[in-house]
Order: structure tokens, then sequence, then C-alpha cells
């Protein structure tokens, strides 16, 4: 199983709650890919968010710098909001970024965006959420699949392409595309009519029950013909590793509160209970957070449930102190890793 870790970017916070640069943010997401690099991590997701606190707006640009500073590990966007974005330029960014990392380690997933804010910064209905989405799906798959530089498509979203060439190409002829959702059925269902792999970002509850929509999708592509190495799962969700389950918890908790605190003035949600983050924080909750041992037997029983191949990690947000980040990045790599191997091979 590949293990990795995603950010949306993660900006600091001064003594007085006052947010730090932006900037700073965003240095600190690059250095943190390429620490993942040389630690061994097998996959670093960049998420789009447009907000002061989660700046990494231009996942392709992020990933590009990264590929240049890496040597092994898979890059990808975690995820791109398509619906309000331009295929052709998420295509074109990434396949830069794959020719920049020499090929083969640049991937595309492709979300519609739980965070809404991207319709008004780029001028989008959302009451078109649907259909933008669909559309600019198919465009991307239609891109993808080409087989030389020249693509025709037409839809109601955006201009026609008529015969017009969308390059560079990647290296290997096409990108790995994931399609990511947050948990909707139709979703599942459409990724394996699509023959594409699935990607679930689980922020709450209990993941082991995402279990029948994981068989949707399995169900979903074996009825449209679609078999092999592309029907596959991977799961994200929120987690830090630390020396001991003490100093995860403590060392989470913080960010985790500021989020919701932040969510909570955009979106309307209820103050944050510290009841909850503790119910979350242990088996069965959706946050990882522990030693390696807890980590890694959470993780594998997980796989017992949804047969994921990839499992990757948020836990920066909400100012999580960037020493604290590079070190769950290194136990991830060096401690989790082999324990998840050995406790998979046991099986």
């Amino acid at each position: 199983m590949q293990l990795g870790a995603y950010s949306f970017g993660d900006t600091q916070l001064n003594p007085d709650g006052t947010h730090r640069s932006t900037a700073e943010a965003v240095r600190n997401l690059f250095d943190a890919i390429v620490h993942a690099d040389r630690v061994g991590l097998d996959y670093f997701g960049v998420g789009e968010h447009h907000t002061v606190s989660m700046p990494a707006s231009s996942p392709g640009a992020m990933i590009a710098a990264a590929a240049a500073a890496t040597d092994r590990i898979i890059l990808g966007s975690a995820a791109s909001i398509i619906s309000t974005d331009d295929p052709v330029r998420v295509f074109q960014q990434f396949a830069v970024a794959d020719a920049i990392s020499g090929g083969g380690r640049v991937e595309i997933t492709a979300g519609r965006g739980s965070s809404v804010e991207t319709f008004p910064l780029f001028g989008f209905d959302l009451r078109d959420y649907d259909r933008l989405y669909a559309e600019k799906l198919d465009l991307l798959m239609t891109i993808n699949g080409s087989t030389a530089e020249d693509v025709t498509w037409s839809g109601s979203v955006r201009p026609t392409l008529d015969n017009l060439a969308v390059v560079p190409r990647p290296v290997g002829g096409r990108l790995p595309i994931w399609i990511a959702t947050g948990g909707n059925a139709s979703s599942s269902a459409r990724a394996g009519q699509l023959g594409l792999p699935i990607s679930y970002g689980i922020i709450g509850g209990e993941p082991h029950r995402f279990a029948p929509l994981v068989e949707l999708y399995r169900r979903s592509a074996a009825q449209a013909g679609h078999t092999g190495d592309n029907i596959k799962v991977s799961v994200a969700t929120f987690g830090l590793i630390a020396p001991t389950k003490e100093e995860a918890l403590e060392r989470f908790y913080p960010g985790w509160r500021n989020l919701n605190i932040e969510m909570g003035r955009l979106r309307g949600w209820a103050a944050p209970d510290k009841r909850q983050f503790d119910i979350q924080a242990e088996a069965p909750g959706a946050y990882f957070v522990g030693d390696p041992d807890e980590v890694a037997e959470r993780i594998v029983q997980l796989h017992g449930h949804l047969g994921h191949v990839r499992h990757f990690l948020q836990a920066d947000h909400g100012g999580l102190p960037q020493e604290y980040l590079l070190e769950s990045i290194a136990l991830l790599a060096t401690e989790v890793k082999p324990r998840v191997e050995r406790l998979l091979a046991a099986k």
C-alpha cells in the first residue's frame, strides 16, 4: 500500500492569532513535499483552496515546482476543482509538471469542490454545479485520451475545440486521472462507469462505513466492462503521527479547533466540540492521530473494509507548527509504512 500526505497549504499564526504570510505557507508546503521525497513517502497531494488560511490555490504550479526538486515521490492534485477551472489549462499544467519530473510521477485528481468559494471567485453560477463538473470532466478525459496533439470537443460550458493542439503531451502518453469524492453515491457510480480510480476524502464519521460506496464503485466498473489496475481506491483522512499518542493529540487539536472556528464563520458550522474531536481521534473515527503502531494498525483495519491501495493524511491546518508536520511525514514514511507492510503481509 502507498502512504502519503496532502495539504491545502497552512498559513502559520502570530502569537495574537492573526495570520502570517501566505507566501510563507506556500514555501512551507514546498519544503514539506521535498522532505517527504527525501524520507521515502510514496505520495504527496496538493489540494486547491483559495482562503487566507489555506492558500495552495494552484496545485499545478506547486506540483511543477516540486517535480523539479524531487526524485521519486508521486505528485498529484488533491483535488483540482475542474468545475471552475479550464480543463485545457489543468491538463497543460500537469503535463508540464510530468515532463519536468521525467514522466510517470504526476497525477490529476478531479473534484467538484466541497468548498464553493471558487464559484464567485471565477465567475461561475453555483446552480450549474453538476453540469459544469460533468462536461469539464468529459473534456479533461477527451484531452487525456487523445493519441495526437490536436483535440476536438464540444459542450455548453466553454468554447468548442475544433482540431486544436493541446500541448505538451505527457511523457507516457496519458496522465493518471482520479475522481475525488467526499462520499457522494453518484460520484462513486460515475467513477466506476468511466473506469477511473476513485479517491475518497473522509473528514468525519467512521471510515469503514464507506464500504458500500466502494462496493458500488467496483460494481459499476464491472457492469461497464472496466477491469484491471485502473479500478482502485485511495483514501484521504485527517491524521498526524508523533512519537506518542499523547503528543499527537496535543499537537493536532489546536489546529483542528482553529480550522473549525474558521469554517464556522464561513459556513455556519457549530462551535468546535472537544468531545467530538476525542471521538474522531479514536478508532473507528476518521482522524488517524497517534503513534506509529496505532496509526499503522488502523490503516490496515480500514484496508480490510475498503481494500484501498493508497492512504494519505492531512496534518497541517489551523497553523500547525511546521516542525510537527515534518516529523509526522518522516514517521509516516519510516515507521508507519514498514509496519503497514508487515501487517498486510501477515494477513
